[in-house]
């Protein structure tokens, strides 16, 4: 008896699927001078974000207490990605920025998401691929991308 339509199997290959895409993107941010760089980094320096956040802030969009967010701003920072700085507008505030390695890290993820996207439409088919990609927006939730995976999978 095929497994084809059983319920268990949709988020397993969701899964499967994503992390192919992770497991890809960080072999070739290692090849191109970011070999210490994990998936939870990126979602960090996601929620850091070019305009900078305090590590409360970082943790609430992560889903993660101030603490586990402050272990992965340290982290981040002694690799070079981040580094803290006060706030102008609050002197009791420590701001975490993105160094420029942080923003290099970025602006490279997001070039090569789009080459695995390119080859995912070559593979697929444009038209499945942007068929695919339409049938996932409209079955999740919400207008924005969550960045809370880490607290997520930690609960």
């Amino acid at each position: 008896m095929s497994i084809d339509g059983y319920g268990f199997e949709l988020p397993l290959l969701l899964f499967a699927g994503f992390r192919s895409v992770i497991d890809e993107l960080h072999a070739e941010l290692a090849r191109r001078g970011h070999p210490d760089l994990r998936p939870a980094h990126g979602f960090a320096l996601q929620a850091i974000g070019v305009g900078g956040a305090t590590a409360s802030d970082a943790g609430r969009r992560l889903g993660v207490s101030k603490q586990a967010a402050g272990k992965t701003v340290d982290r981040l920072a002694e690799l070079g990605y981040v580094q803290r700085a006060g706030d102008a507008a609050d002197r009791r505030r420590k701001l975490v920025r993105l160094t420029p390695r942080g923003i290099e890290a970025l602006t490279l993820s997001a070039m090569i998401f789009s080459r695995i996207r390119a080859r995912w439409a070559a593979e697929l088919g444009a038209a499945q691929l942007a068929d695919l990609e339409a049938s996932l927006r409209t079955m999740a939730p919400g207008e924005t991308f969550r960045l809370d995976v880490p607290g997520w999978f930690g609960a």
